[in-house]
């Protein structure tokens, strides 16, 4: 083998490109043939559990065991549900339920489902600490603001994730809670000095660690003290110094998507993959809008930069090492997660199927209501929609299911001169009905706000359904507070409201 070829293998072993479609390209399964990491599922791979089973299942026919990663946190950012909602409430749910039993058997169920999808790595759970409430990004993604709730969550999460056999990746180090940029634009600045970063943001990364966490995701995150003007996935550090050094972690450092503009931006994708590993990161994610093309030049930047001496072959080698020990304890899961074995050594793989009764009992937990004095008989209900969250992507969401359809969506990420006429349309409808109004993060939306406030003003009896944060109350009407958009949380407010029987 020419030291060209060998260069070009290592490089291959630790990326994870995705593709488009939902069957695996000639190019893939070749480059999988010939030693590629892996691959990143999103949902545009994902029609039903019987055609990702057989997709993954045609993925190790061509590599063997390779590394088969997906977002699944649950919640609001699913990627198997991705055309019906997560049948599991999402991290802010369990956080406000608060019963790390709970949260580890969700998230052992969350594992289930992907085992028997065949996918190895879960890029979750999200243990940053939610203290900007103006975050854009993170949100309900989190289990909380408060760092020790977090933390015992973050570890309940990795617990009952791998416990079904799928490895846990702890995100978005050093922890993106207290940011207000979202860095799929930009970098986005971590708020406060290291020493605020050690006591409020790495507690969680800790206890993910101490549970034996196999992955942890670095973020584009730049921390004043630590990285200078750098993100952090460019910050050896970040993550040779605190990841490693500090918190002791030797397990796989996994990159967030490389083509978010934080990184990208400046440099190029090549580039900045090159920076990425040279700081100490091990496995690459490409993100969803890559293709044959760009995987190609990231892994051509990677060898010519070992070539040329600006990237050290050792840092390949070791990069390589980990994760090829990553498969290797991936390779053979746990029975009772991924079925009988067969007779090569491989893994029968099943349909997933979420358990819907599980995580509506879950999210009926999280359930905080107030002021609801009756359920309203045959309200009118709007849905005032949100900014858009390009993590999670667009979902359904609403009480729409329980009602037939029968919703009136607003816009309201943007300001226009329509907005009195929304509100009077809006009250002659309900004129002698009771009004339901829902809301996602109304606090982050100034004009969800005041359509909001103007509706429960005129319409006093009014009941407003917060899907998202709780942090913003109207000034009168009842309120429910779901901490989530997730299918069983819209069902547990339904049931609230009497528009469904629970």
């Amino acid at each position: 083998m020419t030291r060209d070829s060998s260069l070009a293998r290592l490089a291959d072993a630790i990326l994870l490109p995705p593709f488009p479609g939902r069957s695996a390209p000639r190019w893939l399964l070749a480059a999988l043939g010939r030693g590629l990491a892996g691959v990143t599922l999103f949902g545009q791979n994902v029609a039903a559990p019987d055609q990702l089973a057989a997709l993954t299942s045609r993925l190790r026919e061509a590599a063997g065991d390779p590394v088969i990663a997906i977002d699944e946190e649950g919640g609001d950012v699913t990627r198997i549900a991705h055309a019906t909602g997560s049948p599991y409430p999402g991290n802010a749910a369990l956080g406000a339920a608060d019963d790390v039993a709970l949260t580890s058997e969700i998230y052992r169920l969350i594992g289930s489902d992907l085992a028997a999808a065949g996918v190895t790595v879960n890029l979750a759970p999200c243990v940053d600490v939610n203290t900007a409430s103006d975050n854009p990004v993170i949100g309900t993604r989190s289990f909380g603001a408060d760092t020790a709730l977090v933390a015992r969550h973050a570890a309940a999460a990795v617990t009952g994730l791998q416990s079904a056999g799928v490895a846990a990746c702890a995100k978005h180090f050093p922890g993106h809670g207290s940011t207000r940029d979202d860095s799929h634009y930009m970098i986005a600045a971590v708020d406060g000095d290291i020493g605020q970063v050690r006591r409020r943001d790495l507690p969680p990364f800790a206890a993910a660690v101490v549970a034996g966490a196999q992955a942890v995701m670095a973020g584009h995150l730049r921390v004043p003290g630590l990285t200078g003007t750098r993100p952090a996935t460019w910050s050896a550090a970040a993550l040779s110094g605190l990841l490693r050094g500090e918190l002791g972690f030797t397990g796989v450092i996994i990159c967030d998507a490389l083509e978010m503009r934080a990184v990208a931006e400046p440099h190029g994708l090549p580039e900045a993959a090159v920076r990425t590993v040279a700081a100490g990161a091990d496995l690459l994610c490409l993100g969803a809008d890559q293709d044959e093309e760009a995987y190609l030049a990231v892994r051509a930047a990677l060898t010519t930069a070992v070539a040329e001496g600006r990237l050290p072959a050792r840092r390949l080698e070791g990069a390589a090492a980990r994760v090829s020990r990553l498969r290797s304890r991936l390779a053979n899961p746990r029975p009772a997660a991924t079925g009988a074995p067969r007779a090569n050594g491989s893994h029968c793989v099943r349909a997933a199927a979420g358990d819907t009764e599980a995580g509506l009992a879950a999210a009926r937990r999280a359930l905080r209501v107030s002021g609801l004095a009756r359920r309203p008989a045959d309200p009118v209900v709007v849905e005032l929609s949100p900014l858009r969250n390009i993590a999670a992507g667009t979902v359904p969401w609403g009480l729409g299911p329980w009602l037939g359809g029968n919703v009136l969506r607003l816009d309201t990420t943007q300001r226009g001169p329509g907005l009195g006429a929304a509100v009077a349309g809006l009250l002659a409808r309900a004129a002698g009905r009771p009004l339901v109004i829902v809301v996602r993060d109304a606090h982050r939306h100034p004009v969800a706000r005041t359509l909001t406030t103007a509706l429960v003003t005129a319409h006093p009896d009014a009941t407003v359904v917060e899907m998202g944060l709780p942090l913003w109350r109207p000034p009168a009407g009842a309120h429910i507070a779901t901490f989530g958009a997730a299918r069983p949380n819209a069902q547990a407010a339904a049931e609230v409201l009497g528009l469904v029987s629970g």
